[in-house]
């Protein structure tokens, strides 16, 4: 991934290969090692890599490439621990899946090479030098690298406990929503049947975050009933866990946890909700899976906090249309007709 991610940097900043290595003082074949991941840049230290993204930037690159560069070194390590492991156990000390909480940008960092979606935090790296003949357009793994890393989340999920790891099981848990392996999903379907459809204790957020993985991962499978069956299953509590799970995927919470309590916090006056707001709002697109339960977020945020409607005139435009585009297809459910009713009477009430 770090590779890459100079790589799109380094065209962004408009310098060529041969270029790059000149403003740095090395061979172009170090560059060329740096990019094509045979020489990893988590090899040369955290101080020379932040010179490095500063180099880049004052070059041309956006300011944020140092930050890009460190978080896709971030998904090298998962991505690395799992490969070379593969079917074998790694001690949860020494595992990054138990290290902290995900974000949405380390792991659409992580699944690139799965799903060939470039991660949106990276399109603001765009080339400033004539591309030359065939392009990769994502980092690659090789077919048993793949195998390797997936059959090591499954090896997670048998070995950790649910009690003892539950960061490290869980975290595995969504990753391998991106195999679509049939065995695997046959093991998601199961893990839905475990926890999905037992009374999830107020405490456990973890199984409550297990239940969730599963059926968004079965919904893109085509299996939409279980996200329909786990968001109707929701609690009050099980509302504030989700939206503070929300809150710091996306970054509006934002300091690093390195466990799922915080999701239980009743207070979540730590993070405003107007980012969550506009995210969700461009996630209401009737041909996607997780439609359910992006609606049934924004519902619950929209109800928890009406102001956040206030003085946002494009985005109510904007979300007025989402809406009515629902409303007057056929994929809602009647609680999703509900859900966008109650919307729709929330933008009619702060837009007069």
């Amino acid at each position: 991934m770090a590779g890459f991610v100079l790589k799109l940097s380094r065209q962004a900043a408009g310098l060529t290969q041969e270029k790059f290595a000149e403003l740095l003082g090395v061979d172009p074949t170090t560059v060329q090692g740096w990019e094509s991941g045979r020489r990893p840049l988590a090899a040369i230290g955290a101080g020379e890599l932040l010179k490095l993204g500063a180099r880049l930037s004052r070059a041309g690159a956006p300011a944020s490439t140092g930050r890009h560069l460190g978080e896709a070194i971030e998904a090298d390590l998962v991505l690395a621990t799992g490969i070379t492991a593969g079917d074998s156990w790694v001690d949860p000390d020494h595992h990054p899946l138990a290290a902290a909480v995900h974000r949405r940008t380390l792991t659409n960092l992580i699944t690139w090479p799965f799903t060939g979606s470039t991660p949106p935090q990276l399109g603001e790296f765009i080339p400033k030098v004539p591309r030359r003949g065939p392009v990769t357009t994502r980092p690659l793994l090789h077919v048993d690298e793949r195998t390797r890393f997936l059959d090591h989340l499954v090896h997670v999920t048998e070995r950790a406990g649910y009690a003892s790891e539950p960061l490290l099981r869980r975290q595995a848990v969504y990753l391998l929503g991106f195999d679509r392996r049939a065995h695997v999903v046959d093991w998601l379907r199961d893990e839905w049947h475990r926890v999905g459809r037992r009374t999830i204790p107020g405490d456990d957020v973890t199984g409550l975050l297990e239940a969730r993985s599963a059926s968004v991962a079965l919904a893109a499978t085509g299996e939409g009933e279980h996200i329909h069956d786990f968001v109707s299953r929701m609690s009050d509590r099980d509302e504030v866990a989700n939206l503070n799970y929300w809150a710091y995927w996306i970054g509006e919470l934002g300091d690093v946890r390195t466990d799922d309590s915080f999701m239980r916090d009743v207070d979540t006056r730590s993070w405003s909700g107007s980012v969550l707001l506009a995210h969700l709002s461009n996630r209401l697109d009737p041909t996607t899976p997780h439609l359910p339960l992006n609606l049934h977020t924004l519902h619950a945020l929209v109800a928890s906090r009406p102001e956040l409607l206030d003085g946002r005139p494009r985005l109510r435009a904007s979300l007025t249309e989402s809406l009515d585009r629902l409303a007057s297809g056929d994929s809602l459910t009647r609680t999703g007709r509900d859900q966008v009713a109650g919307l729709r009477y929330a933008l009619r009430i702060f837009g007069r």
